[in-house]
């Protein structure tokens, strides 16, 4: 009987709703300059076409990618840093299992589909962070 009282919490219950994308040809610095404006830790890296995949950029790109190789982040441009493909999230997911998978794959933020579309994103940190949670 008590188990039906517990509120099951989602993927879209936790996630954050503004995505901020870039574009692969964008340079490091562009994207550095992107994340500083908009406040955020990850960039969305927009498909070529239907049939590409989403990548991400994300702060640990621009260490491996940029200062640990001595490049200027001028000369290198998103599409050789990203990762991609990405891992995404269903909506309707239990959060639960969206910390397990996130966990797992030793990553800490992705993508939240519905229906085909990106509506969000969601990390380790949201979850953490979310008042029905703690």
């Amino acid at each position: 009987m008590e188990a039906d009282s517990i509120k099951i919490i989602r993927a879209r219950d936790v996630m954050n709703k503004v995505i901020v994308s870039i574009d692969g040809m964008a340079t490091a610095g562009e994207a550095a300059a992107k994340m500083r404006f908009e406040k955020v830790t990850s960039l969305l890296v927009n498909k070529r076409n239907e049939d590409d995949a989403w990548g991400i950029l994300v702060v640990q790109d621009f260490i491996k990618g940029v200062i640990m190789t001595g490049r200027s982040p001028g000369e290198v441009n998103v599409y050789e840093i990203m990762t991609k493909p990405i891992i995404t999230v269903p909506a309707d997911m239990d959060i639960r299992y969206v910390a397990r998978l996130l966990y797992r794959a030793g990553i800490r933020r992705a993508p939240v589909e519905a229906g085909g579309e990106l509506v969000g994103m969601v990390s380790l940190s949201s979850l953490i962070l979310d008042s029905e949670l703690f």
